[in-house]
C-alpha cells in the first residue's frame, strides 16, 4: 500500500498545482474556452444533463468557474448547429524533462492547428512527443473526486463508500475509484454529508518519476504550464513528482 500511496501523492501534487492555476485562470475568464469545449464534447452524447453524467459534470465545472449560463447554453447548442465547426477529442503522448511521461487531452476543430502547438510546447521546453501508446500504458484511467474533509475516521468512511484509494492532502481527500462507478461513488459521498469540490476522470500513473534538482523541476513545470495554456488543451496528466526538498525551498 505504501508504494501505491506514494504514486497517488505524486499525481495529486501536480493535480493540485494545476487546479490552483485553473482557479486563477477562471478569475480572469481565460478558462471559458476550455470549459466550453468540454461541454460541447460531452453534449454529443446527449444534451440533457439529467441523463448525461459527463455533460452534468462539465456544466458543474463551468459553474464553479462562474461561466455565464448563456455561454454554457451556447456550448451545448453547438452540437445542434450543423454550420458550426464540430469539435473532436484527441489525445497526445510525450516525454518531459527528467524522464517524465505526459498525456495531453485536447478538444479541437482544427487538428492542423492543435498538433503543431502541442509539439512546439514540448520541444520548446525540453520534451518530445511520442507515438500513441508509448506513454499511456504507464497510467490507469480512474475517477477522481475531491472531498473537503480530513481525519482518519472520514477516510475510513470514504473507503466504505466505494473508494479504491483515498489520499489526504492539504486539508482535503482525493478519492480514487473505478471510472464506471464514478457517478455512484460521487452520489454516495454527497448523500453521506461530504462536500465535494471537484470530480473528473483522470489518468493516474502506475509509478512516479521523482525530480530532485531545481533546474529540471523548473523545466518540467514550464512545459506543463505551456501545455495547459493552450486553448485547445482540456487536460494534462503526468507521472513526475517534485522532491519535497525542492517544494520546501
Amino acid at each position: 500500500m505504501k508504494d501505491r500511496e506514494n504514486t497517488l501523492s505524486g499525481h495529486s501534487k501536480w493535480s493540485t498545482i494545476k487546479r490552483q492555476k485553473g482557479v486563477k485562470d477562471a478569475a480572469r475568464g481565460a478558462i471559458f474556452t476550455k470549459l466550453g469545449n468540454n461541454i460541447a464534447i460531452a453534449a454529443r452524447n446527449g444534451t440533457d444533463p439529467e441523463t448525461n453524467f459527463s455533460l452534468r459534470l462539465a456544466i458543474e465545472k463551468a459553474k464553479v468557474a462562474n461561466m455565464p449560463m448563456a455561454n454554457i447554453q451556447r456550448s451545448i447548442d453547438r452540437v445542434k448547429d450543423k454550420s458550426a465547426e464540430q469539435l473532436q477529442e484527441v489525445t497526445y503522448e510525450g516525454y518531459g524533462p527528467g524522464g517524465s511521461a505526459i498525456i495531453v487531452e485536447a478538444a479541437t476543430d482544427n487538428l492542423n492547428r492543435t498538433y503543431p502547438e502541442v509539439r512546439l510546447a514540448f520541444s520548446k521546453h525540453g520534451g518530445s512527443m511520442a507515438e500513441k501508446g508509448a506513454v499511456a500504458f504507464q497510467f490507469n484511467r480512474q475517477g477522481l473526486i475531491r472531498v473537503k474533509s480530513s481525519g482518519d475516521d472520514n477516510l475510513l468512511k470514504l473507503l466504505d463508500l466505494g473508494a479504491e484509494d483515498v489520499v489526504e492532502e492539504n486539508g482535503e481527500f482525493l478519492v480514487y475509484c473505478d471510472p464506471s462507478s464514478l457517478t455512484k461513488v460521487r452520489d454516495d459521498i454527497k448523500d453521506n454529508g461530504f462536500e465535494i469540490s471537484d470530480v473528473e476522470l483522470a489518468y493516474v500513473p502506475n509509478t512516479t518519476v521523482e525530480i530532485k534538482d531545481k533546474e529540471t523541476a523548473g523545466k518540467v513545470m514550464r512545459l506543463m504550464d505551456a501545455l495547459d495554456d493552450l486553448d485547445d488543451v482540456s487536460n494534462t496528466f503526468t507521472n513526475f513528482e517534485i522532491a519535497d526538498s525542492l517544494i520546501d525551498d
